[in-house]
């Protein structure tokens, strides 16, 4: 536990006492030490003193008052005085306490001097150098544990060593390596213990996140080491309380003399210990660990063993990723070979689905994990030992709505999203690899719950409690082990796999952009091919019109003219003609409207589906009449922005076809629409805001003949079924669709009838 304490005065009556007030307390300012050394607070600039705390008469022999005002050359010997200007010139002291010198301070002495500059202030704190304490040779010391420290390989051989050396260097009763969790719980991975206290071990056990506060935690990242020589300590408080050149109370974040919390002292009382050390492992930037070492009775250590602590401490810091890396060395290999594997596949296949999930490696074998997923273009691929499609879509649903693009990991899903306590057999964590959070495009990994029994040192549920007549916050006294078996939660996901997924990310962008390079190279010749096609069929089409027209007429004209010569068999022949020359019309007069629906612009505009549809309808209002077929809207449809000529278009050739292919008595259409998240949502629109689509109960289409209805003069009847035509109108309702963005398809049972879908991005 690191210092935190709260008086219930300190708080206005109607703010709840809880661990959060514990996070809030300004343990940077204090304003008081420990009284087993002298801080003064002198102006950066002239070196006078501003502050003292207040036991300086104790050991300067002059009172606290005295000394305020008085220049610092009034208290230093001139050698003193010169090393410390010295220090000042050639050292950087901002927000960095470096040892001075060693000597006398006013006549007394003698004291280690420490100092450093915090927003303005120069501040110096003495500590008493015991005489009779004998000077190891630090060098040797250190030499041998950073030879045993080498030796090590993996993180917890290493942390062993390291608490075997510190306590040998130090000379507590304990020495523990404590590493933080992703929530800021703790867990003693090592420990060195005086085996001849008969002291209990806490090896293995866990400590709540609220043990060592957030502010608590911050302060360890800028002055990395703290030490407590008697948890009774008598308190030192600074005079004046306010600085009167800053206005502000004395900042004393990098001060080693600072005062304990309260809460602090009192927690170490409660677990029977008297002295405590605390240094602070970093890693990339970030507090990864302590090294919290405990004295059951009172213990001083002087500057330079402390600075030996130190040191150990920051090789420590040094060398941890490297011993991590050591003990994922396999695990990062096998990851590295199949990223590889993954990267090739995306280079050789369009879909990001064949590539992840069907091709050797998978997803699956890039991570230990159950399951994985991939949502691309509104489809869902699994592949592992995942939770229900419908699920997973809940899921993603809700990834969009409460994340964002960052990639994301949580070995506990149930406590973010409740819904997953339902699948946590199979996803009771995630790792999210969002690729398009706008088009619902996801990566997921997933690991089923993993039952786990955790040791705390006391019961995590009350850490704390209120102390006598409710006066403060007081730490918990009982730190008897508590086993608690954890659920909802999976293995923990390691840095390593947040790392290879992003890497993963990166390889993937690189593979479409150097695809999309390419593909904008073929895109421009065929933008150039079409072209060039459209303009030969319209030319070709209106060219073909005029010579057809003769054909036409002349044939006519020798019905008319030689009616009486012609033998029947005769007259037949000129009359299949005459029915030719009428189908190819039709024909050119359809290629001649397809190949125009590409040469002219869109004109979109605000356009309500409600009138375009009745316009459709009386368009072919001869044939609704003959069929007897009922229209059904069952809601009011919306206006969306499109062009409107290309909308009657596509409701015209929809609801014709509704009407011509159906052999049922009781003809029935239905036009509307869906948005996404309602039921019957087609998960290919998953990408679109909305969905429209036109229903009949008609003959159906084949599966094998779904995507062939949508070429130019396919029918997949003779020319005089179902009252003839040329095959092109969805052949002209899919080129409005793309002109437009969207995506057209249908869905049919044979004998039960069609349902023909069609998105409009342009409108969403």
């Amino acid at each position: 536990m690191a210092e935190a304490h709260f008086d219930r005065g300190d708080l206005p009556h109607d703010v709840k006492i809880d661990l959060t007030n514990c996070d809030r307390e300004p343990i940077h300012i204090p304003g008081q030490i420990r009284a087993h050394g002298v801080l003064l607070a002198l102006g950066a600039s002239d070196l006078t003193v501003l502050q003292a705390s207040d036991n300086t008469e104790t050991y300067l022999g002059i009172p606290t008052l005295a000394l305020l005002g008085r220049p610092l050359e009034a208290l230093l010997s001139a050698e003193n005085l010169a090393a410390l200007h010295r220090s000042i010139r050639e050292d950087h002291l901002e927000n960095n306490p470096l040892y001075l010198f060693t000597g006398l301070v006013c006549g007394h002495g003698p004291f280690h001097a420490i100092g450093h500059v915090r927003a303005g202030l120069f501040l110096l704190e003495l500590e008493r150098v015991a005489s009779e304490l004998t000077q190891p040779d630090f060098y040797d010391m250190l030499k041998r544990s950073v030879a045993r420290f080498q030796r090590a390989t993996s993180v917890i051989d290493f942390c062993e060593l390291v608490t075997e050396e510190v306590r040998r260097v130090s000379g507590y009763d304990r020495v523990m390596l404590y590493r933080f969790g992703r929530d800021w719980s703790g867990h003693v991975i090592a420990e060195s213990m005086t085996k001849d206290k008969g002291l209990s071990p806490y090896l293995d056990l866990h400590y709540p996140a609220s043990d060592i506060p957030s502010q608590a935690r911050a302060l360890f990242l800028l002055n990395t080491i703290r030490m407590l020589p008697d948890a009774r300590y008598v308190r030192s408080q600074i005079i004046p309380e306010i600085n009167p050149r800053t206005g502000q109370p004395l900042d004393m974040t990098f001060a080693f003399l600072r005062g304990t919390s309260q809460m602090y002292t009192e927690y170490l009382l409660n677990m029977g210990v008297n002295a405590s050390l605390t240094i602070a492992i970093t890693k990339d930037d970030r507090l990864w660990g302590l090294i919290a070492c405990h004295h059951y009775s009172t213990r001083q250590i002087p500057y330079d063993v402390r600075t030996a602590c130190e040191f150990l401490a920051r090789v420590v810091s040094m060398q941890i990723a490297d011993k991590q890396l050591h003990d994922e060395s396999g695990y990062r290999a096998r990851i590295s070979e199949v990223h590889e594997g993954l990267v090739r596949s995306l280079a050789k296949h369009d879909d990001l689905a064949d590539a992840l999930v069907d091709c050797k490696p998978n997803l699956l074998e890039l991570f230990d994990c159950g399951g994985a997923a991939v949502f691309s273009r509104g489809i869902c691929h699994l592949v592992g030992k995942t939770p229900g499609e419908p699920a997973l879509r809940a899921l993603v649903e809700w990834l969009r709505q409460n994340r964002g693009i960052d990639v994301f990991a949580t070995d506990c899903l149930p406590s973010l999203y409740p819904a997953a306590d339902k699948f946590k057999d199979t996803a009771s964590g995630i790792l999210v690899l969002p690729l398009s959070k706008a088009h619902g495009d996801y990566i997921l990994w997933m690991r089923p719950e993993l039952l786990q029994t955790v040791r705390w040192a006391g019961d995590p549920s009350k850490p704390m409690e209120v102390g006598p007549m409710g006066d403060r916050l007081t730490p918990r006294k009982s730190f008897a082990l508590w086993q608690d078996t954890v659920r909802g939660h999976c293995a923990a996901w390691l840095d390593l796999e947040m790392e290879a997924v992003r890497k993963l990310r990166v390889s993937m962008m690189d593979v479409l952009q150097h695809r999309g390079e390419a593909l904008a190279s073929v895109n421009l010749e065929l933008s150039r091919s079409n072209a060039e096609l459209d303009s030969f069929a319209y030319v070709a089409s209106h060219d073909l019109k005029e010579p057809l027209r003769g054909i036409y007429n002349y044939a006519n004209f020798l019905l008319v003219d030689c009616e009486e010569k012609f033998e029947p068999e005769d007259r037949e022949k000129v009359e299949t003609i005459v029915r030719l020359t009428k189908r190819m019309q039709a024909l050119i007069d359809s290629l001649l409207h397809f190949s125009r629906l590409g040469r002219g612009p869109l004109d979109p505009e605000p356009v309500d589906l409600n009138v375009a549809v009745h316009d459709a309808l009386e368009s072919i209002d001869t044939r609704l009449r003959e069929t007897g077929a009922q229209v059904s809207i069952p809601r009011l449809l919306p206006v969306v922005r499109a062009d409107r000529v290309g909308l009657q278009e596509i409701f015209i050739n929809l609801l014709s076809n509704a009407l011509k292919y159906n052999d049922k008595a009781n003809k029935l259409v239905e036009v509307g629409y869906l948005l996404r998240g309602e039921p019957g949502f087609p998960s290919r629109a998953q990408n679109s805001a909305r969905c429209f689509y036109v229903k009949d109960n008609g003959i159906g289409i084949g599966p094998e003949y779904r995507e062939e209805v949508f070429r130019i003069f396919r029918r997949l009847h003779q020319k005089s079924e179902y009252g003839g035509g040329t095959g092109a109108g969805l052949t002209i309702v899919r080129k409005v669709v793309q002109r437009h963005g969207g995506e057209v398809w249908c869905d049919s049972r044979e004998g039960e009838g069609t349902t023909f879908y069609f998105t409009l991005e342009a409108s969403e």
